[in-house]
């Protein structure tokens, strides 16, 4: 089977190597980003002599005679950013093929892993859908579960879902090849679906009027390697890396985002309900007890 790759990032570089591990699969062209070019990726497909295409538009008439010179029977993408059209998604026998790492049609969308842990989620999906004119909505091919637990953070699920998706894809590749898919509507899983947003710069920003558990989850779905939480102290920036949930902990009115308490390297800063310790931070200051973290300078 011949492959059309689109992709970026590690999760490209995962399924690539994957895929190419296959004797019966050949990737014959690989297209990057247009505006952020991925130096490995176009590395590793220079090392297997596969042609690396950069372009602008890849619906346009010109991208489309380019590629059909290479007969693949199948697109697959990858982190790509480009939207698909209906006339480059049909041009391969096999149509086109996308990689995500969310639970459609739920996480719909962008920042599917920071989100499924602000919404403190017990499990994240990866799906390997067909591609339509829409945004994540075409039919499944294939789609698997992974658990979500306290221990874990947005690093956490990263690495998982780098290997988690060139395994699915992969594997829902070779359900292709072989003509065992067997096709689900995501309407007939939900009607309605989700969609999530990009978020942003500023988006980081901690809440503290939130429960303790809400900005437990929010602290770790923005942890290295994302932006990071943070808040203010008299004009002055803190980012946070890790929390934990103190066990016990009692509902009471108090200030929100006072530190009413220090522990070894950490910070007793009281929520909307309880109170949460705050493990790793980053201050130029010292932080003092009766400090207040606000949500601007």
């Amino acid at each position: 089977m011949k492959i059309g790759y689109f992709g970026d990032g590690k999760w490209a570089h995962e399924a690539f190597k994957k895929i190419m591990s296959d004797k019966d699969l050949e990737i014959v062209f690989v297209v990057l980003r247009y505006d952020k070019k991925d130096q490995v990726l176009q590395e590793m497909a220079e090392q297997e002599n596969i042609p690396v295409i950069v372009h602008k538009n890849i619906n346009s008439k010109e991208f489309q005679s380019l590629i059909s010179q290479y007969e693949a029977d199948i697109f697959v993408s990858m982190s790509f950013n480009q939207i698909f059209k209906t006339e480059t998604i049909n041009l391969p026998k096999y149509k086109t093929i996308n990689c995500h790492a969310g639970k459609l049609p739920f996480y719909r969308g962008r920042n599917i892993l920071n989100w499924a842990l602000i919404n403190d989620e017990k499990e994240f999906g990866i799906t390997v859908h067909y591609v339509d004119e829409g945004i994540d909505t075409g039919d499944i091919i294939l789609q698997e579960t992974y658990p979500i637990t306290d221990e874990d953070d947005y690093g956490t699920l990263l690495m998982r879902a780098y290997s988690g998706c060139a395994d699915v894809l992969y594997r829902a590749v070779k359900l292709i090849q072989e003509g065992k898919v067997q096709r689900i509507r995501q309407s007939e899983i939900d009607a309605v679906g989700m969609y999530c947003g990009i978020r942003k710069e500023g988006d980081e920003v901690i809440d503290w009027s939130q429960t303790s558990r809400e900005i437990f989850n929010f602290i770790r779905a923005l942890c290295f390697p994302g932006p990071k939480a943070i808040s203010w102290i008299e004009g002055k920036k803190i980012s946070i890396n890790k929390a934990r949930m103190i066990p016990g902990a009692h509902k009471y009115k108090n200030i929100e985002g006072q530190v009413l308490g220090k522990t070894d390297g950490g910070l007793i800063i009281k929520t909307g309900d309880t109170v949460l310790e705050v493990l790793e931070y980053d201050y130029e200051g010292i932080v003092r007890i009766g400090d207040r973290l606000k949500a601007h300078e």
